[in-house]
């Protein structure tokens, strides 16, 4: 199978700062977390706050999600990723 993201849905989590989506392989549920540093990489602009990174995530959504694809593809079984700025080139 591969990697899709039919739920758009996404959250900030204050705690960690980091971005939480999911992406599906077959019917698998993979967890994503994306640094707010590497949203920083992703979106090119400096931000604070939830509805920032939020909107930003939103602009960079094809980036992120190609990147997200990359990084699931090289640990294939993992029921989560996290993705940092070094996957943003």
């Amino acid at each position: 199978m591969s990697l899709s993201f039919p739920n758009v849905s996404r959250s900030y989590d204050t705690g960690s700062r980091r971005i939480r989506f999911s992406g599906y392989d077959g019917i698998n549920e993979i967890r994503f977390f994306l640094e707010i540093s590497a949203l920083t990489k992703a979106a090119d602009s400096n931000m604070s706050g939830e509805k920032e990174y939020l909107a930003a995530f939103d602009r960079a959504r094809q980036v992120i999600l190609a990147a997200a694809q990359k990084v699931y593809g090289k640990q294939r079984n993992a029921s989560m990723c996290t993705l940092t700025d070094q996957d943003f080139g």
